[in-house]
């Protein structure tokens, strides 16, 4: 396996341990369809959670959490309606977090949970 694959799999380890921890269920993860990926999608009560789980190992090209763009938001936004409407679950509030894993070289990993971010 690639190397970035491996690094991606740790963090999105890393990031459903610590949404389970925050007291979210988690209800699917690495959610495909022909529109794209859902990375981790939660129940907060009532209230589903879609994250968008970022992993780097260095901040030589920004954080973790600027690769989410604009447009990868959008995506994100129809595949949560996508993934809903294929459950049968009713229109509800979804909330959209970003999940950023830090992987330092030798270092401990550093995990920033931005909260409702687009």
């Amino acid at each position: 396996m690639a190397e970035h694959l491996r690094v991606g799999e740790r963090g999105e380890e890393i990031a459903a341990k610590h949404l389970v921890d925050s007291g979210l269920v988690i209800l699917a993860r690495n959610w495909r369809c022909e529109l794209g990926e859902l990375d981790i999608v939660c129940a907060d009560g009532d209230r589903l959670v879609v994250c968008e789980v970022k992993t780097r190992t260095g901040t030589h090209y920004g954080g973790p959490a600027e690769a989410v763009t604009d447009v990868k938001a959008r995506r994100i936004r129809r595949l949560a309606r996508r993934w809903r409407v294929d459950r049968g679950i009713p229109k509800c509030s979804i909330r959209f977090d970003i999940v950023a894993v830090l992987l330092p070289p030798g270092g401990d990993p550093v995990v920033q949970h931005l909260i409702g971010v687009f």
